[in-house]
């Protein structure tokens, strides 16, 4: 039996997740770049990455499995 809470994901997590689906959006380091621009939420990368839903490598930001099926769940 899975006892494991859900994922809580917030608005601003989906827009992102959004926008890296779009392929809008880059990793350069630990930063997320939307559309050229920083994203506003600083921790937003790191925290959808650690959360295993995008994938953490610098360069064009990919969903993992897991962000595709949040995605269509939503």
């Amino acid at each position: 039996m899975n006892t494991t809470p859900p994922l809580s994901v917030s608005c601003r997590d989906r827009a992102v997740l959004r926008a890296v689906a779009a392929g809008r959006c880059e990793l350069t380091g630990v930063c997320l770049v939307v559309d050229g621009l920083n994203c506003c939420d600083q921790f937003a990368g790191r925290r959808l990455a650690d959360a295993g839903l995008i994938m953490a490598t610098s360069g064009p930001a990919r969903l993992t499995t897991a962000g595709q099926r949040l995605l269509a769940a939503a």
